[in-house]
């Protein structure tokens, strides 16, 4: 479908000509059109399926008819964590470049200097406001903030928000709202919680659902089944026999990060780490210099790494299992981007095999398990049905997996996105390639760039930014020792 058959106000239209968007993905098909009707809505999609334009554009499109307080915050956007605020801040600047629209990016992490920015932005009443939910309601028990006239709240990621022990921060601030509003959800999964929040929050939602994907078929992966204290060696092992260039480690707790980044840095490789007790200006200096390629290796956990957005990564490692299929597909889909190949290897210790398996039957095939490096000694068998038992071979485990090569994995079907609404009426979408995915940054487009498209054009003042930076909530991550 192209947006131009959606009912979005011109200024929207004019700004996704200039950033050459013109067909919606599945999600955006279907969302679109019940949040222009003012429905609740919970869409259950992952990131990198469009769900940020989802739910920007329908927003910004209902805001620029008018009909709402000036000088007044009109929409609450939130956000798990501060790499996807300013993710979405920066997909609003380019959206909502034709349009007299002002948001605030509240987010912790920052000096007074930057609160008290944030302060000011809040009450001179921006239309937009990105935040986390530690940091607003740092401002809300300051009375540094007026929420009575908000006609928009979206919860974004809100799976991962209640994974990061926020479920507590989100019902107090709902308390602040009013009860007449709009309330959009986006989750990836859903769980028995996400549910009991929607049934607390949302009124007569109508659920957007589109399917899991599968990892591109670029992806090269295999696994090594290991026991723990196996791990850090194996890697070491790894880039060894090859040296790494554009790698991103995934492992599940910050304390793993830091060990596993000490680890590679002594043994000579030029490496980087991401975890929640870094400042957001150590956070910005380690990402300048992973893209710059200053650094080879970049190991982070999985909350800190939803704003990782960089299209040319070769390896993805995970050091852990992920906890679910659906955190397997986004890690390893960080790598085999823009038409690049990839390869994506796990790490599967004894308490990880009957997780993995899960993984490997939501997926429909076996992963390639490959043999142990020489000098690690010997690991366990693969017998996830029994959750693992000590192999008896050199190599560790057999190999159970067959080889996948450049193929990778076999897919059936394209997802398909169904809407179900409370008379159980669905509605299918086929998927497009050009539209403005979650994650990705759009910039600002320029008046000299457009293109003639033989269409009458709509001339508009260029947005004045109202747009303020700022720092990110604390994290709640678990902790867990490399072995």
């Amino acid at each position: 479908m192209d947006f131009y058959d959606l009912d979005l106000s011109d200024q929207v239209l004019d700004a996704l000509d200039d950033m050459n968007f013109t067909e919606c993905t599945p999600i955006q098909e279907h969302a679109i059109p019940v949040i222009l009707e003012g429905r609740d809505m919970i869409g259950v999609a992952q990131t990198g399926t469009g769900k940020t334009a989802a739910f920007l554009l329908p927003i910004l499109s209902k805001l620029s008819d008018g009909g709402y307080p000036e000088k007044a915050i009109n929409c609450i956007i939130m956000s798990p964590t501060r790499e996807l605020a300013q993710q979405i801040d920066q997909a609003m600047e380019g959206f909502s470049y034709y349009m007299n629209v002002s948001s605030v990016a509240v987010y912790g992490g920052n000096d007074g200097i930057r609160y008290e920015q944030e302060k000011r932005g809040l009450a001179m009443g921006a239309d937009v406001i990105i935040a986390t939910p530690g940091r607003l309601i740092s401002h809300l028990s300051l009375g540094n903030v007026d929420l009575s006239e908000v006609s928009f709240f979206v919860l974004d990621e809100a799976d991962r928000m209640l994974d990061m022990g926020f479920s507590d921060d989100i019902m107090q601030i709902v308390k602040y709202l009013p009860k007449e509003r709009q309330t959009i959800m986006f989750s990836a999964t859903m769980p028995r919680k996400i549910q009991d929040l929607a049934r607390t929050i949302l009124h007569d939602p109508v659920e957007v659902k589109l399917a899991v994907s599968k990892p591109a078929d670029k992806i090269v992966q295999s696994a090594y089944v290991c026991y723990e204290a196996q791990k850090v060696s194996l890697v070491k092992k790894l880039f060894a026999e090859r040296p790494p260039h554009r790698v991103i480690v995934f492992a599940s707790s910050k304390l793993k990060v830091k060990d596993m980044a000490i680890a590679l840095g002594r043994a000579g490789f030029k490496v980087g780490a991401m975890h929640s007790d870094l400042e957001q200006q150590e956070r910005d200096e380690v990402m300048y210099k992973f893209k710059a390629q200053q650094i080879d290796v970049l190991v982070a956990t999985d909350i800190v790494a939803r704003g990782i957005d960089i299209d040319d990564i070769q390896l993805v490692i995970n050091f852990d299992v992920p906890h679910d299929a659906e955190d397997y597909v986004h890690r390893i889909g960080r790598t085999a981007r823009a038409n690049n190949d990839g390869e994506a290897i796990t790490l599967v210790s004894e308490k990880d095999q009957q997780r993995f398996a899960s993984i490997e039957h939501f997926l429909e095939t076996e992963i390639e398990k490959r043999s142990l490096p020489e000098g690690l000694g010997e690991g366990p068998a693969y017998r996830p049905e029994k959750g693992g038992e000590k192999g008896n071979g050199r190599h560790g485990s057999p190999r159970h997996g067959r080889r996948q090569g450049k193929s990778g994995n076999r897919r059936k079907t394209s997802p398909i996105p169904q809407t179900h609404t409370p008379n159980n009426t669905k509605a299918q979408a086929s998927g497009s390639k050009s539209a403005p995915v979650n994650g990705d940054a759009p910039k600002s487009p320029s008046l000299t760039e457009k293109k003639n498209k033989n269409k009458p054009r709509r001339y508009f003042n260029k947005k004045k930014s109202a747009t303020v930076s700022q720092g990110s909530a604390e994290k709640r991550e678990n902790t867990g020792g490399v072995s």
